[in-house]
Formats: C-alpha cells, structure tokens, sequence
C-alpha cells in the first residue's frame, strides 16, 4: 500500500487525540497504525500529543525495518509483532494514563476491574498483568507480546498500558475505559464491587460481538 498524506494527517490526529484526553503526556507512550503490509509509527523520542509529520517512522511489520529515514519508537518492537500476531489488530497504543498508572504502581493490584458494564465490553473481562523489564527491552516485548495473544487490554507493572484495536476509535475507547475502572477503584479506595461473572456474560444478550478475555 502506498502510504499517502492523508495517511499521515489521520495518523496525526489520532495521536494528537490522545494527548487531548490525557492518555500520554510529553514523550510517554507511542502509537502505530498498520496500513498494508507496512506501518506508521510514532518516531523515537517524539511526544504523541504533538507528533508532527517529520516523526512518523514508516516501518515494514514484516521485518521491522524503517523505509522513510525517521526511527521508530523503542517500542515498536512490541508493536510490530502484535500486528503480526494479530491480523485482527491493527492500531496498537501504549500509553500511561495517570489512574491506571497509578494502580500499575501499586504493591497490591486489584484482581478484577469489572466495576462497570464498560470494562469487559470494551477491555475484555480480564486484563493482563506483565512484570516489570525496562522499556524498550527485549523482555519486555517479549512479555507483552505473549500476553496480547489472549488479550486487548495489557497492565505494565511500574509503567503503563498497552491497548490493540481494530482502529483508533477502538484503541483509545479501551484506553478510557480501564482508566475509569481506574479511578473508581481509587476513588473507593480498594472498596469496590464487581460484576459477577453471570452478570458479564448476561452483557450478551444486548452488546454485538462476543465478550472475550
């Protein structure tokens, strides 16, 4: 697929979008969008809420390789080899909003997020939990990479969230929906309740697609 202006530009305000609803801030987090068999990708070192056209690294998902001259983010490891994985997805977003952060930080993580008929909607009944490894590492693309072959939403100990979607739309709405799981949980500190599992697969009956983990 050629990769096209307008390519760009959606890219653009899909991350400048982020930025707006305060999932990244400065130089946190990236974003990628497959088009093809090739991919844009935030630049290394770029800030999502401001990423400007000269910092969209155009990456090759095969191989990884980047065709346009602008290196991709230290992530893109992890980006590429989902979309790989997962020809289902085909925006992945890796961002560190400020209550899901928070709750990726803690000693003793909540169990269930399912505050909300939203969460496993949109983020699936469970969200994946990866172990600390030092961003932009070999290990920690490797974890991520195993834990989004059963899952959309990912919770990084000590750093962030990863998000697969379909689209951008799909990415971001994932992205809002566990960080309000996020922040009702806080919000009562730790007490909290949960759908139970015949309520989450009552949710059936009335949202199309099939809730998966």
């Amino acid at each position: 697929m050629e990769i096209t202006e307008q390519h760009i530009e959606q890219f653009l305000a899909a991350a400048h979008k982020v930025g707006d609803r305060k999932l990244t801030r400065c130089s946190s987090g990236n974003l990628s969008w497959r088009l093809g068999e090739l991919a844009l990708v935030s630049g290394t070192g770029s800030w999502v809420p401001e990423l400007r056209k000269e910092q969209v690294s155009i990456c090759k998902i095969a191989t990884g390789e980047w065709i346009n001259g602008v290196k991709p983010s230290m992530e893109s490891t992890f980006h590429l080899t989902i979309m790989r994985n997962r020809p289902d997805v085909n925006v992945v977003l890796h961002c560190q909003s400020i209550f899901a952060t928070t709750i990726a930080c803690m000693k003793n993580k909540p169990v269930n997020f399912n505050v909300t008929a939203e969460l496993p909607c949109h983020c699936g009944s469970e969200i994946a939990i990866v172990p600390y490894y030092r961003p932009g590492s070999p290990e920690l693309a490797k974890a991520v990479c195993e834990a989004m072959q059963n899952h959309d939403s990912v919770l990084l100990e000590k750093h962030g969230q990863v998000f697969a979607g379909k689209d951008f739309n799909d990415a971001i709405e994932k992205a809002e929906f566990l960080e309000m799981a996020c922040e009702i949980i806080l919000r009562t500190g730790m007490n909290y309740n949960t759908l139970t599992q015949h309520e989450i697969d009552d949710l059936d009956k009335y949202i199309l697609g099939k809730i998966t983990k």
